[in-house]
């Protein structure tokens, strides 16, 4: 059972990782001057179009290859939610902001749970969780 939720776990964090990789890279493909016009017409500094592009992608391959991936998730999560409340809401649930709710439960499990299974992290010996035991 525990095997299932770490198979699981590893395929969301290969999953989101693929997706914010993919969406970081659209906005450098795409013109990142125009995303920064967007976020200033929004009211956000244009320059936060970079930092934003920048998590995207690199926190996109950081989460394939585990590695900071509580702290990737939860700079994801922010993104989903400042994206959802500034840009997503007006357009209802569907057709609106299904996609960026259901990217935000799993950065955000990621980010309570972490994940392990084929993981950088979990091979560099200082972030390993040790193990207590109790022996009487």
């Amino acid at each position: 059972m525990q095997r299932n939720h770490e198979i699981g776990t590893f395929l969301l964090r290969l999953m989101l990782g693929i997706t914010f990789f993919a969406h970081g890279m659209s906005k450098f493909q795409g013109g990142i001057e125009n995303t920064a016009g967007f976020f200033a017409s929004l009211g956000i500094p244009g320059f936060m179009a970079y930092v934003v592009a920048i998590i995207e992608l690199i926190g996109g391959i950081a989460m394939v290859a585990g590695i900071g991936t509580r702290i990737v998730s939860a700079l994801f999560a922010v993104i989903l939610i400042v994206a959802t409340l500034l840009v997503k809401l007006p357009d209802g649930f569907l057709g609106g902001y299904e996609l960026d709710i259901v990217l935000l439960v799993v950065s955000l499990h990621l980010a309570l749970n972490g994940s392990a299974l084929y993981s950088v992290d979990s091979k560099l010996p200082f972030l390993k969780k040790k193990k207590h035991s109790i022996n009487a």
